[in-house]
């Protein structure tokens, strides 16, 4: 009899052999092996207070002087012009007399116009008087209606001639006085555009006239500033002729909205200006005082990001969670930026380290110098004595 030994060890399948196996490692890990975590670091940033401070501020603007009245003075009429009693620079009062055309030719007309309306009168006469005695014999029976009909026309037709001469004697008159070109308005004469002997016609420009004392100045102010502005306060104003000379002037004009486009607010404001020094076409320098602003919000520059949506800050929570808010900023000074809206003063916000933030993520914050702010390092260790690595960096 042959017998045959088998090995029943090998009984067991592959499949069998890994379940096995995978059994066993699952036994030794849940008797106490070392238990595995994955961790991932907070972002590390530098924080900041909003610091709430009052702050003076002095309302400056620049603009330009500007003639207070300024006209082309045109011909309206036609003719020779036959003197000239002002030039350019000169001074001319109110009613001064500027240029003449041909004054002589127009009063030739008045005179003849006077005639034709003296001549008109007494044909008016004459046909009143005839219509009246004809009234008459038509209320006694002597005369036909056809000629009572006839005379009333002739009437009708005599006094319209009159009018109509009397018109044009008022043309003529107005045409004499139009022959002598007077100054609208006390001023200086800018420019001088035609000479004696040459012919104008009705709308050419003839004499800019403008007008200097006082001299206007014209500005414009930031939106936030428009509502410190009024009528009758007092400006001081610079001009780079006159360096270190100030010439004090008050607000006569401001507009009633702003400019849509440019979002500032349109002021004028006028300086005596007797002695003519100031001329039109100045730049100048506009200073309306101090404006002291109370409890504003300021953060670092460097806090503030601009987004595609506007001025973003991240705002760190007590738990030391982020999130981040629109905001709308005011004036610059030095290395902070005022903050108008989004924020409160008890907020901190994220100075530095903005990069992969998201919001309602964890974050360690850390001083300037890179550790946190109790010393801790990012391991949990905590670096009393300063340590550095070969690089300088806090270890």
């Amino acid at each position: 009899m042959k017998l045959i030994h088998r090995d029943n060890r090998r009984a067991l399948g592959m499949p069998a052999r890994m379940a096995l196996g995978l059994l066993v490692s699952a036994v030794v890990l849940g008797c106490g092996g070392p238990e595995v975590e994955s961790e991932v670091e907070a972002p590390r940033v530098l924080v900041a207070s909003v610091l709430t401070e009052d702050f003076e501020e002095r309302i400056e603007a620049s603009g330009e002087l500007r003639a207070k009245d300024r006209a082309e003075i045109a011909s309206e009429i036609a003719g020779a012009v036959t003197a000239i009693a002002a030039d350019e620079g000169d001074a001319v009062e109110a009613g001064a007399l500027l240029l003449a055309i041909d004054p002589e030719k127009r009063k030739l007309e008045v005179q003849n116009a006077r005639a034709m309306y003296q001549e008109s009168a007494a044909a008016l006469a004459e046909a009143g008087r005839d219509a009246e005695r004809v009234r008459r014999l038509h209320s006694q029976g002597i005369a036909s209606e056809s000629n009572l009909d006839a005379k009333e026309t002739e009437l009708a037709r005599t006094r319209s001639r009159h009018a109509a001469s009397k018109a044009q004697l008022g043309v003529s008159e107005r045409a004499l006085r139009d022959a002598s070109v007077r100054a609208p308005f006390a001023g200086f004469v800018a420019r001088r555009e035609v000479s004696r002997g040459e012919y104008v016609q009705p709308g050419q420009v003839l004499f800019e006239i403008v007008s200097l004392d006082p001299i206007e100045l014209e500005f414009n102010l930031a939106e936030r500033d428009s509502a410190r502005v009024a009528i009758g306060q007092q400006v001081r104003v610079g001009v780079a002729p006159y360096p270190g000379e100030v010439f004090v002037g008050k607000v006569s004009v401001v507009a009633p909205v702003l400019d849509a486009r440019t979002r500032t607010l349109r002021v004028k404001a006028r300086i005596d200006n007797a002695d003519g020094r100031l001329r039109p076409g100045l730049f100048a320098r506009t200073d309306l005082g101090i404006a002291r602003r109370e409890s504003l919000l300021w953060v670092p520059e460097e806090s503030v990001l601009l987004r595609a949506q506007g001025q973003i800050v991240w705002v760190v929570d007590p738990e030391n969670r982020v999130r981040k808010v629109y905001v709308k900023t005011g004036v610059q000074t030095g290395d902070r930026i005022e903050i108008l809206s989004g924020i409160s003063p008890s907020d901190e916000i994220v100075v530095r380290g903005h990069a992969g933030l998201q919001d309602g993520i964890l974050v360690s914050r850390r001083s300037a110098d890179g550790e946190r702010p109790d010393g801790e390092r990012p391991d949990g260790s905590v670096n009393l004595a300063g340590e550095a690595d070969s690089n300088g960096e806090p270890l």
